[in-house]
């Protein structure tokens, strides 16, 4: 299984970036997807996920209303759409899969891609 995330950058607060994350190896309508940051000196958190269809999602409270998960499947493909970034927003960005459960912890994915640095700017 390889994830490879890529689409991050340097970014204005109040700007916008949207995140890929393109998988092989593994039949990509079978796995949940979801997206991690981690800032410098901080541990890995939650940022969203989605489930297999697209039908359900989740978000940290941090991000609700200004991120937005989607999936293509035929096309292997998991995106995060940030809106209205913020400064505290800087992290690598990692996309993760996984085939079972449901949520936010680490713990639920076991396959991670290499990560995408966002930057943004005051």
């Amino acid at each position: 299984v390889q994830l490879q995330a890529f689409g991050g950058g340097l970014v204005q607060a109040g700007g916008s970036l949207r995140l890929s994350c393109a998988a092989s190896g593994l039949t990509f309508s079978n796995y949940k997807m979801g997206w991690f940051r981690q800032a410098p000196g901080k541990e890995r958190e939650f940022v969203a996920a989605i489930n297999w269809s697209g039908g359900s999602t989740s978000y940290a409270d941090s991000v609700k209303g200004r991120f937005s998960i989607s999936r293509e499947n035929a096309k292997k493909t998991v995106y995060l759409q940030m809106n209205s970034l913020k400064p505290e927003d800087t992290a690598v960005y990692y996309c993760a899969a996984d085939r079972s459960g449901w949520g936010g912890d680490v713990s639920l994915y076991g396959y991670w891609g290499q990560g995408t640095l966002v930057t943004v700017s005051s």
